[in-house]
């Protein structure tokens, strides 16, 4: 056992550093974007996340309605006076309410809604590599000559306790 034990450290050490090098590469690939946006695609951006009031659950990106052309000419005046997507953001659920928003608000009770799926992910791989691993060494018990012995020991009183009980009683 003393022999195996480097290999079985050095295999989950190297899936630890797969596991980290992975997140650092996802995380330095979101963060770096590049050259920031033009006017037009924070229009584009900001205008595929807005609903339309008057359709049914399509964004103004998507709807020829008067009120869509409405808000997307807002958007792109906001955009070109130098706002953020917060402050765009922010006029619009003043004029229309919350329900404007094709992407739920990232506070209050809806941080739920950002928060439970990726806590989930977590812990589905969490059990699974714990039961995983707990199966693995249940598996690694190796059995004695001692255990051999008694279980063998055991199956012979049985079978002789079964033919016992098999035999015809003697007549009286």
């Amino acid at each position: 056992m003393i022999g195996s034990s480097p290999s079985r450290w050095t295999r989950w050490a190297s899936w630890v550093v797969l596991v980290i090098v992975v997140a650092v590469a996802l995380g330095f690939g979101a963060s770096r974007g590049g050259a920031p946006p033009t006017v037009t695609q924070r229009v584009d951006t900001i205008d595929a996340l807005v609903r339309c009031p008057s359709c049914e659950g399509i964004s103004v990106a998507d709807s020829s309605a008067s009120t869509a052309v409405a808000i997307r000419r807002a958007v792109t005046t906001r955009v070109r006076a130098g706002e953020s997507d917060g402050q765009i953001d922010t006029f619009l659920v003043s004029r229309y309410g919350p329900g404007i928003l094709l992407r739920p608000p990232t506070q209050g009770w809806t941080v739920w809604v950002w928060v439970l799926p990726p806590v989930a992910v977590v812990v589905a791989v969490v059990g699974l590599v714990t039961v995983l691993w707990r199966r693995r060494r249940r598996a690694a018990v190796s059995v004695s000559d001692e255990d051999r012995a008694l279980v063998a020991r055991a199956l012979a009183d049985r079978s002789r306790a079964v033919a016992q009980s098999a035999e015809p009683a003697p007549a009286p």
